[in-house]
């Protein structure tokens, strides 16, 4: 016991004594931390693919943060009577469940966090001009589009544009701002990013899935809109047209914008979420921004929501009778119907046959060798999205219109882009600023007639719009829900137009909701003795969401949160603007 005494003591001298060797305080060069991290051109360049990295979350845009929007809109409801149901009632509460609540507003910070950690970097760094500006760009853009998306579905929330506010409890605990704060940084952000970023005339990565000054630019004339600067937004879109932020054009083929691999990145798209191709990526699923595994997934799962139940999907949401009959109410000039009915909801139609060779209801074939044929016999139904409640499935962000699987294997898989934003939308937009500002005109009705001619409908004609609030109605009802139905926007639309503040729109809304809880796709319109509909147990100031209970609780400088928390009618507000709601009007 003595020599093991001994030997103890004298072990423990020398630990004291290695302990106080400085040599051996080492930090581990593997285990970097923003202290160390940042420091030269190679590694910004690291940091600013993990802020796109970010968009690419569960709360952003691989599956919540995009179809939250969705099922806020007329065009599409919840069809699974679960998950979404308190969202798509838009009367959920701060204490609900936090999928739309906590994860969206989780996953937007981290891609604020990140891009403020570049944007300070960015400016200790000795640079050549154009990798400073293209680093800076890139960064400046995606903060502000994550800020778009918070400034549109909380309403007000925390600022953060400096990466030392994280550095003080006193900064980091910061109170909400106004949404005219957050709108103020986004237009902030989006200027400077439209003057230093290339655009994708400049080929390669720009050309191919980076935000370039076209995206900006895009995106300023939307935040502008929201706040009804027409005349501001008007001169953006039309340099976004002449070609001052890079060449656009619509594709001639509509299917383009959503289908997988050749037509991502083409020339209509002026930005668009990156995703793998089918089958390819890692087996971890990365739903929250802790899984940092190196085998992390990288597709998104707004197929599993938007798909039909019958071939695997979730088929959480479903497409309104009103969006497939308004589709049905107008031929192409050559009798056919409207090819964006084929890319938007995964209906049988028998003529589909005639010139889709049997690739109709969706997942018919599944010829691609990467997937497991089950379905070997095309489909010669229109599948329910879910089987219990029925309803259309989306067509949009899912495999069912491209030979590529014959099931859906829920969770991140599905490869397909999300295009956030098109040059059909610039055309449309163009439009409807011209209308607000002048009334029809016929370079308003060319601008829309552009897209229409590209879907093969007629031309529409200036003397049939006597008034701006008929054009608009075109525009509003018409024109966009058919161009992006299932699209990210349609709730932020109804929001900007004021829709929610006026009971003739709010009829309106509730007529377009309509749905039957029968099992089956509903095909009339309007709905006959409907079971419910969406906007039906709407709440004032719940067309935004409440930031979610456990979050006010953690940060008391968020007081009593937005109008969801409070149930606050912003029709008020909106009206002390000067914001006018346009009368429903008959086409």
């Amino acid at each position: 016991m003595k020599k093991i005494s001994i030997i103890l003591s004298a072990f423990a001298v020398v630990l004291g004594m290695v302990s106080c060797n400085k040599e051996l305080e080492l930090r581990n060069p593997n285990n970097q931390t923003t202290y160390e991290f940042g420091d030269s051109e190679s590694e910004l360049q690291e940091a600013v693919i993990s802020c796109y990295n970010r968009i690419r979350l569960e709360g952003t845009f691989a599956r919540v943060g995009y179809t939250m929007d969705a099922v806020r809109g007329d065009e599409m409801w919840n069809a699974s009577q679960i998950w979404y149901l308190p969202y798509d009632n838009l009367n959920i509460s701060a204490g609900g469940d936090d999928i739309g609540t906590q994860w969206i507003w989780r996953d937007c910070y981290h891609v604020v966090n990140r891009c403020n950690f570049v944007l300070q970097k960015v400016e200790t760094v000795d640079l050549k001009e154009q990798a400073y500006k293209e680093i800076k760009g890139q960064a400046l853009f995606l903060r502000a589009l994550a800020y778009y998306t918070i400034a549109t579905y909380y309403q007000t929330a925390p600022l953060f544009n400096d990466y030392a506010q994280y550095s003080s409890m006193e900064t980091m605990y910061a109170p909400c701002v106004s949404q005219d704060e957050l709108f103020d940084q986004i237009d902030a952000d989006l200027v400077e990013a439209m003057q230093i970023l290339p655009s994708r005339n400049q080929g390669g990565e720009w050309a191919g899935g980076r935000a370039t000054c076209g995206s900006a630019a895009g995106y300023y004339a939307r935040s502008l809109m929201f706040r009804h600067k027409f005349d501001e937004a008007l001169v953006v879109l039309k340099d976004i047209i002449s070609g001052k932020y890079g060449t656009y054009k619509l594709m001639a083929d509509y299917g383009d914008n959503f289908r997988e691999g050749a037509a991502e990145n083409n020339e209509e798209s002026l930005f668009e979420v990156q995703y793998l191709d089918y089958g390819k990526g890692g087996s971890d699923e990365e739903w929250t921004p802790v899984n940092i595994s190196s085998n992390a997934t990288q597709g998104h799962a707004v197929e599993s929501n938007y798909a039909p139940n019958m071939f695997g999907s979730w088929a959480d949401l479903a497409v309104s009778p009103w969006l497939y009959n308004l589709f049905k109410a107008e031929r192409c000039t050559d009798g056919t119907l409207d090819p964006r009915l084929y890319w938007t909801i995964a209906s049988y139609e028998p003529e589909y046959d005639i010139y889709t060779g049997g690739k109709n209801a969706g997942y018919p074939n599944g010829n691609d060798p990467r997937c497991n044929v089950i379905y070997q016999t095309p489909v010669t139904a229109t599948p329910n999205t879910n089987n219990t409640n029925g309803g259309f499935s989306s067509a949009k962000w899912t495999y069912a219109r491209q030979d590529v699987c014959s099931t859906i294997v829920t969770g991140l898989h599905c490869g397909i882009n999300l295009r956030m934003m098109r040059y059909s939308d610039v055309l449309l937009r163009a439009a409807e600023c011209i209308n607000e500002i002048e009334g029809p005109t016929a370079e308003a009705i060319g601008y829309i007639n552009q897209v229409r001619n590209r879907a093969g409908l007629a031309n529409l004609e200036l003397s049939d719009f006597g008034s701006a609030d008929k054009l608009f109605e075109q525009i509003a009802n018409v024109e966009r829900p058919k161009e992006f139905g299932c699209e990210n926007g349609r709730g932020i639309d109804l929001i900007r137009w004021g829709f929610f503040y006026d009971s003739g729109r709010m009829a309106q809304l509730k007529d377009h909701g309509n749905y039957v809880l029968d099992g089956t796709p509903n095909t009339t319109y309007p709905v006959e003795n409907p079971t419910g509909s969406t906007f039906q147990y709407y709440q004032p100031g719940h067309e935004y969401f409440p930031i979610y209970q456990s979050t006010l609780n953690a940060n008391l400088n968020l007081g009593a949160g937005n109008s969801a928390n409070t149930n606050t009618d912003n029709s008020v507000e909106f009206a002390a603007k000067g914001w006018k709601v346009r009368p429903v009007v008959a086409l």
